[in-house]
């Protein structure tokens, strides 16, 4: 694919100091390259190492070498999420504290609600460019679209970035919405105007990470591959050979797909045994309610995100077969992600309800006949009650700070982690994610020197776990927050405060659970355990305080039921 253009030399400025944890497979101090991948959408329970009936050997091979992390943190949408990622500061320092497409009347103008990734934080990418490291960007972007806010200017040395935070995952570029009818791509800093004919996202995606790592074989430099996937979020997508990996395998139902589901997590010790997962929702019928037709239309969309899933892991493999044949395989720390819970919106619903000139632009736009679904051309969702089959066995999906939002698979494998196939259940978070990189490489942060402006991230390093030395991460005494969209939670231990709207399928006030015999959010303990409750919504005060929280409701649970 023609992206590759020559980039002048950048300097190796080492700002380590002391040795990294993370050490070569030969025993000797070698920066370890670090792969980054991040599913888009993807539910917790899609993965075959997670309880799902997808296919994903590949990513279950990760596992099988490294650790798998029950309890790891996200936030409940795409940005938010990324800006900790990269940052590993919380969302509403790092300038994403409501996504730019939601900010409300109060928070406009606000220092942490500028709607894209604020220069009051540095990106890891940045970090280990100085420390000189490659450092190559592919996929969904969403942290800013003007050019000073383009993955180029925030540390990425190479970049094939999707601008906006969903569009088509074919070369027609086509956005989903009639305020913004093309995305936008940059290519190396530089916009570009067109994609190869024949291009597909998770394919083009993974063959610009493989093109750079063969570029730059032979200089000895390390490499941070960011590989962001714009795969499983819609519009289900899938090349034609592809279309029908999965048919009839889900004809048995949501109903048994999600109870099947429960049954390998269990066996597989992804969950207590005594677990029940949240109900299906009540607007949402029985499977064997559903007329034949229903339930065969109903089934095809679950075989195309299915199929979908299985594309990206097998791209994930030729990446790392061709890491393999580079030799970088064994000395390249691999952490897989998904960004937040599975996505129960529905496009063409939701863009209905805009306006009659919205819906008219997007039959127009759209074919959305059966027979051209997954096709290009197409714009379908598979909907809510399949992202509760994804979210297993947690409450609601996608958008809000129930655990069926902000709960993610996390995987790690590679040099330094002392664990084969291990099952931990620590909580852990996204902004840890940063520590962890810049301690592999013996980077420090610039946030540390004295009068530096920049924020430190707030997240804690895992190398003490993954390397074995201790088992647990955080203390019963430490907490965690999220809010977005008006929705809030705190967790502290096994303890989960949560404030959903009623909207976003709560019931407008405070709620405490024990999430070791209640994921799923169904049994509230305040009456019960009045002083703990009293005690979290401190915490909670102190988390709008540290973190300069605009409490709004502007975001799509204000008007719209899950």
């Amino acid at each position: 694919m023609p992206y590759l253009r020559a980039t002048a030399a950048i300097l190796a400025i080492i700002m380590a100091f002391g040795l990294s944890v993370c050490i070569a497979a030969d025993g000797s101090k070698e920066k370890p390259n670090i792969l980054l991948i991040v599913a888009d959408d993807m539910g917790y329970s899609d993965l075959g190492c997670f309880g799902g009936e997808i296919s994903t050997p590949n990513i279950d091979a990760l596992a099988a070498r490294g650790l798998r992390a029950t309890d790891f943190y996200v936030a409940p949408s795409c940005s938010p999420t990324r800006s900790m990622l990269l940052a590993g500061t919380d969302n509403h320092l790092a300038g994403i504290g409501n996504m730019a497409e939601w900010i409300g009347p109060t928070q406009q103008g606000q220092p942490g609600y500028e709607g894209y990734l604020n220069t009051c934080v540095v990106t890891v990418a940045s970090l280990l460019r100085n420390a000189g490291y490659h450092t190559y960007m592919a996929g969904k972007w969403h942290l800013g679209e003007k050019p000073d806010q383009w993955p180029t200017a925030r540390g990425f040395e190479r970049d094939l970035s999707l601008l906006q935070g969903a569009g088509s995952h074919w070369s027609d570029m086509l956005g989903l919405l009639p305020s913004e009818p093309k995305v936008t791509y940059t290519c190396n800093g530089e916009p570009l105007k067109e994609l190869p004919a024949d291009y597909y996202s998770s394919k083009g995606l993974t063959d610009f990470i493989i093109q750079n790592i063969d570029e730059n074989r032979q200089d000895g430099r390390p490499i941070f591959a960011y590989l962001a996937y714009q795969a499983p979020h819609g519009p289900l997508a899938v090349p034609d050979g592809w279309r029908d990996r999965y048919k009839g395998r889900y004809d048995k139902g949501y109903d048994v797909i999600r109870a099947e589901r429960l049954a390998r997590q269990k066996k597989l010790g992804i969950t207590g045994q005594d677990v029940v997962t949240f109900p299906r929702l009540p607007n949402i019928p029985a499977w064997d309610k559903l007329t034949e037709e229903q339930r065969r239309l109903a089934a095809r969309k679950m075989e195309l995100y299915a199929a979908m899933v299985e594309y990206m892991d097998d791209q994930i493999g030729r990446l790392i077969g061709h890491l393999r044949k580079a030799d970088k395989y064994d000395n390249t720390l691999i952490v897989f992600i998904s960004d937040n819970g599975a996505a129960g919106e529905d496009m063409g619903e939701l863009v209905a309800k805009l306006a009659p000139e919205a819906k008219d632009w997007f039959d127009k736009t759209f074919d959305n006949r059966p027979e051209n679904w997954g096709r290009p051309g197409s714009c379908i969702e598979y909907g809510p009650v399949w992202a509760q089959v994804s979210s297993v066995p947690f409450r609601l999906y996608k958008g809000v700070v129930a655990d069926g939002g902000i709960r993610a698979p996390l995987i790690v494998s590679g040099p330094g982690v002392q664990h084969r196939g291990a099952i931990d259940h620590s909580v852990l978070h996204v902004m840890d994610i940063v520590p962890t990189f810049l301690e592999s490489a013996a980077v420090d942060h610039p946030g540390r020197r004295p009068g530096s402006k920049v924020a430190l991230p707030q997240g804690k390093s895992m190398w003490s776990l993954l390397a074995g030395r201790e088992k647990a991460f955080r203390a019963d005494s430490d907490w965690l927050g999220w809010e977005l969209f008006g929705n809030r939670a705190i967790r502290q231990g096994d303890w989960k405060l949560l404030y959903l709207l009623e909207g976003a399928g709560g019931t407008g006030d405070w709620q405490l659970f024990k999430l070791k015999d209640d994921p799923a959010e169904m049994h509230d303990l305040s009456a019960t355990h009045p002083e703990k409750r009293e005690a979290m919504l401190k915490l909670w005060d102190e988390y709008v305080k540290t973190n300069n929280v605009i409490v709004s409701d502007a975001g799509p649970f204000a008007t719209r039921e899950p």
